[in-house]
């Protein structure tokens, strides 16, 4: 896995991050209230997410998602490109990240900014990676579906397994919510019922 940087145990595609970034800026970063924190693992859709959002905060028109690039309008707080535009632009509302929830700038814990985490099925995930990573430069190129499996598997693809995204308390504390949240629904519709 030469062509990742690790960081805290997690691997990051080394042509987009920057170990000094993570290792200094984000423990200092600074989460406001009013940001607006998109967080999902790799190809779960969180593109399609950030051009919805921005649509919503510009009342459908789609000016804004036209005439700004995606990297500017929701800069990745991991990448060496969203760290210039965060430091560039102090107003930037949206964020995205591709960084396992406990990676994640700790001062978001205690501001009260909204995360929308973006969970996709893993099975399309990993056919979306394996496709993708095989035709960037971003990350090491799996030499077949079955070697991205078992990359996807032990957490050897890009910000580590996706079953470990969230650690156990997390996974546990969003359960608990969601269950809450979706009490009201038709029985039957959710396996915890």
């Amino acid at each position: 896995m030469a062509d990742y940087i690790w960081f805290e145990g997690t691997p990051l595609p080394n042509l987009q991050n920057n170990k000094e970034i993570l290792e200094e800026f984000l423990p200092e970063f600074v989460i406001r209230d009013e940001n607006i924190i998109i967080e999902s693992y790799p190809k779960s859709g969180t593109n399609w997410l950030i051009e919805i959002v921005c649509l919503i905060q510009n009342k459908g028109n789609p000016e804004l998602i036209q005439s700004v690039p995606i990297w500017q309008r929701s800069p990745w707080i991991e990448t060496k490109i969203g760290h210039q535009t965060l430091i560039n632009n102090e107003g930037q509302q949206l964020i995205s990240s591709h960084l396992p929830f406990h990676l994640f700038p700790k001062t978001f814990f205690s501001s009260k900014a909204k995360m929308i985490y973006v969970i996709r099925n893993p099975r399309d995930v990993l056919v979306s990676g394996y496709y993708y990573w095989s035709k960037t430069k971003f990350a090491k190129n799996p030499e077949s579906l079955t070697t991205y499996f078992e990359w996807f598997l032990k957490g050897n693809g890009t910000t580590g397994d996706w079953k470990n995204h969230f650690t156990v308390a997390q996974a546990e504390a969003f359960d608990k919510v969601f269950q809450e949240k979706m009490a009201g629904f038709p029985p039957g519709l959710f396996p915890w019922e």
